[in-house]
């Protein structure tokens, strides 16, 4: 059964939509390229969005770190994903990847929260204060990747209390078994709801 949504109490996440990730040229484009063309991602992240806005609710971005020289190269412990991104310097601050795809640039009375260092976009962030003091309940997660930070931040709000909609077209992964994983395998141990973007704007518009 299809979820209401509150308009008060409803809020998109919306999860690192930067160049390097959904534009041609970017760092991580041609790793998404085919998964994202094959779910039509880039129109269906902007009709969520815009059918977000226009029903009067709230949309919350959750970013990435945007990449720095000396971010990683004296930690302790990296994780892989880190280690690549000191490599490739993925979303690098001051340069075209590290911008926000033209399309999905923060309107005003978006909320950006800061950037997460890692895959949840909850921890060391203020995301879960913002949403707290916006009065959210339900959250809905759209942008990359599926079974990193989307499955991280998802987990992680269901976890202190959210109610959690993932879409499974409006993301992406590397690879049909990534995406496979994360919505039918993991995406139900810990989401209250797992729709098609039809199915998600049919629900907002009730």
């Amino acid at each position: 059964m299809t979820p209401d949504y509150p308009k008060g109490a409803t809020g998109l996440l919306l999860v690192d939509p930067y160049n390097d990730f959904l534009s041609e040229g970017g760092k991580v484009w041609p790793r998404v390229q085919a998964i994202a063309e094959a779910n039509g991602l880039i129109a269906n992240l902007k009709a969520i969005a815009d059918t977000v806005r226009g029903a009067g609710m709230r949309v919350f971005y959750a970013p990435h770190r945007r990449w720095e020289p000396g971010d990683y190269e004296d930690w302790a412990h990296p994780n892989p994903t880190q280690r690549a991104i000191m490599h490739r310097h993925s979303f690098a601050r001051g340069e075209w990847g590290g911008d926000w795809h033209p399309d999905f640039v923060p309107q005003p009375g978006d909320v950006i929260a800061k950037e997460h260092w890692a895959q949840s976009g909850f921890a060391n962030t203020d995301l879960d204060q913002q949403l707290r003091q916006h009065g959210i309940s339900h959250v809905i997660l759209i942008g990359l990747l599926a079974n990193t930070c989307i499955e991280s931040t998802g987990r992680y709000a269901m976890e202190i209390g959210y109610h959690v909609t993932l879409v499974r077209d409006a993301t992406a992964a590397f690879s049909e078994e990534m995406m496979h994983a994360a919505h039918a395998l993991n995406g139900p141990t810990y989401a209250h709801a797992i729709l098609s973007t039809a199915e998600l704007l049919e629900a907002l518009s009730r």
